[in-house]
């Protein structure tokens, strides 16, 4: 069976939105528009496997949306909304928790990670949200999801749970989703620590450019980034060794849509000093308006509220058909 193309990208509305989120998914979501039908997803019922403040939780799911569409992604051309709109999620997750095997759900790494040695004190949501997971993307037969190297293990997980559903009921319901792999994906690593990812949830605020900086601190974060003592390589293969100049570099590289060796070329020989103050330029060019239009909307919490409450509506137009044929193959009368 020949499924439409279709993407569905989706991203935990935890706060603190920065420089890496931006450029390492954001940025590449804006350009799948132009390829694919696309549904974007605050993915707020996986951010509650772990304990949430609402007031802030809420905040970050406005703050999300409009970092999203201040970024370039259209809400009118795309469906944009937040995941607790659409119950056929949790609907189609629990059918889904039931064709999953335990033995899968131990496998996955990042739960392991996430739990460390209190396992038994996390919640039962932490464990399962693979399968939620694969509701997201299966809800609306995605074709097609954009991942980063932390969730690929969940993504062959939503293959598996897709291929024994399709075994067990006899036949072709769902799609055996593919990873949309970015050939420009920047990988962006802390300002203060280059083997590092530049993390939220790192307590330095310093090591990070958050969407929301004023240009003043963004241009505070650039001058204290660490750096190395020496000056800038000729070619690229000097940068090997040498995390922080190859992250700053990476990141200049990104912002003013130059390859790498061009920028390594421009700056080739000078020092820190000289490549800082470029890289602070191009930044605050480039994010500025990002972080003003983000200012903007979420000063107007109404009308973001209203984008997502007309998002979900469509996401849940597109996944009503798909419940209703899980609901026929799988023996449940239909409400």
């Amino acid at each position: 069976m020949a499924f439409q193309r279709r993407i569905f990208s989706g991203i935990q509305p935890s706060g603190n939105l920065h420089l890496g989120n931006y450029l390492g998914a954001v940025r590449n979501w804006v350009k799948l528009q132009n390829e694919f039908e696309c549904i974007f997803c605050m993915v707020d019922m996986h951010a509650i496997t772990v304990w949430q403040d609402p007031a802030d939780l809420v905040r970050s799911t406005r703050e999300l949306a409009s970092a999203m569409i201040a970024s370039g992604i259209d809400p009118e051309r795309n469906v944009l909304f937040n995941q607790s709109q659409n119950p056929d999620h949790t609907t189609l997750a629990w059918i889904f928790n039931c064709v999953a095997r335990m033995g899968w759900m131990n496998r996955m790494t990042q739960f392991k990670e996430k739990a460390g040695k209190d396992r038994e004190n996390v919640s039962l949501g932490l464990f399962a949200y693979p399968a939620l997971m694969a509701a997201d993307i299966l809800a609306y037969k995605a074709t097609h999801v954009p991942v980063g190297e932390d969730q690929k293990q969940h993504l062959e997980l939503a293959r598996d749970i897709a291929q024994k559903f399709n075994h067990d009921y006899g036949g072709e319901f769902f799609p055996l989703t593919e990873p949309q792999i970015f050939g420009t994906a920047t990988r962006v690593m802390s300002l203060r620590d280059g083997q590092k990812k530049m993390s939220k949830s790192d307590l330095s605020d310093q090591s990070r450019i958050n969407l929301t900086d004023t240009s003043d601190a963004i241009a505070d974060k650039i001058k204290r980034a660490k750096t190395d003592t020496q000056a800038l390589p000729e070619t690229t293969e000097g940068l090997e060794g040498r995390p922080e100049a190859q992250n700053l570099m990476g990141i200049y590289a990104a912002l003013t849509d130059k390859p790498l060796d061009h920028v390594v070329a421009d700056f080739a020989g000078k020092g820190f000093a000289d490549f800082k103050r470029a890289l602070t330029e191009a930044a605050v060019a480039h994010m500025g308006p990002i972080t003003a239009e983000m200012r903007r909307l979420m000063a107007d919490p109404g009308y973001v509220d209203d984008i997502l409450r007309k998002g979900g509506e469509r996401a849940r137009a597109l996944s009503a058909p798909v419940l209703r044929e899980v609901y026929d193959t799988v023996g449940f009368l239909r409400p």
